[in-house]
């Protein structure tokens, strides 16, 4: 399904369910509605937020995920419902019983497709991508060689110019990444959740305290339209988390990609990854079915 992420971004507003609609109110009075047909995911991304019990049960039960973010635009929490898919528990259980080589080839398959992405998004720009392509095919099975890091250290300044450094925590142009990811992580994680997947049982990512660790390993090779969704905007004069830029990235998951299909929305892409991984899992092949790389033409 290719739905809305919905973001509330205004301090002080209440959310609520009234006849198959999420409420948004502001001291007493009603200030908008949506369809809960229409969300894919919410993103509370301002303070003293309040929110209905019933808002929170119908979100979760409809496989809804609620993004709660903190003051630098990263998810601090996302409500998961616990019974959201028919088959989830065996689902998990072959989450849990799947072996460590198939997890290593299919963590090193998303890695290829990731340095794939951002070679096409830096021909999109005009910057040198040509090593990326070598890069792609020096991964193996768990990328042992770390060439994700590699390719990272290399796309970064390229993308946006030398003196740009990385930073989670940081501001400005690192704000407009961070929120970016936000969004993906919430359309990502709906995916998850679609396919009766357990978002704890990663492939790679393994941080204790982070309970997203699946959704972290599936959005990798979704990053680099992330990231050149912010340079557009950097070109463009903007240069923080604002107004007129969050509809821009709260509108990623329905950019068209390339698929051997044809084109299909991100938020389709997600789910047919997530989908492929459980065909994975149950041991029908271990093929995973990620996007093309965009060329610089289809953007």
């Amino acid at each position: 399904m290719v739905g809305r992420v919905v973001e509330i971004a205004t301090d002080g507003r209440h959310l609520s369910i009234k006849r198959g609609f999420l409420a948004v109110s502001e001291q007493g009075s009603e200030v908008g509605r949506i369809p809960l047909d229409d969300i894919a995911a919410v993103i509370a991304n301002a303070h003293g937020l309040t929110y209905s019990n019933n808002a929170l049960v119908e979100l979760s039960e409809r496989g809804i995920p609620a993004v709660l973010c903190g003051a630098n635009h990263m998810p601090a929490a996302i409500v998961w419902p616990v019974n959201a898919h028919h088959v989830q528990t065996g689902r998990m259980n072959l989450q849990v019983a799947a072996g460590l080589p198939l997890k290593k080839r299919l963590w090193a398959q998303l890695v290829r497709a990731k340095i794939l992405a951002q070679s096409a998004a830096l021909a999109a720009v005009g910057a040198p991508h040509g090593g990326f392509f070598l890069l792609s095919r020096k991964v193996r099975s768990g990328d042992p060689d770390n060439v994700e890091a590699e390719a990272a250290r290399r796309y970064w300044p390229l993308l946006m110019g030398s003196d740009f450094r990385r930073d989670k925590d940081g501001d400005g142009v690192n704000g407009l990444l961070n929120y970016g990811y936000a969004v993906l992580r919430a359309g990502v994680a709906r995916a998850v959740m679609a396919a009766g997947l357990h978002p704890g049982f990663g492939l790679k990512h393994s941080n204790a305290s982070n309970p997203m660790v699946l959704v972290d390993d599936l959005m990798e090779p979704f990053r680099p339209h992330v990231d050149r969704e912010v340079l557009t905007l950097v070109k463009e004069g903007a240069g923080e988390v604002n107004p007129q830029t969050k509809p821009r990235l709260a509108r990623l998951m329905v950019l068209d990609l390339p698929t051997s299909v044809g084109m299909s929305p991100m938020m389709v892409c997600a789910e047919r990854l997530a989908q492929s991984l459980v065909r994975a899992y149950g041991g029908e092949g271990d093929a995973l079915d990620l996007p093309l790389p965009a060329l610089p033409l289809e953007r």
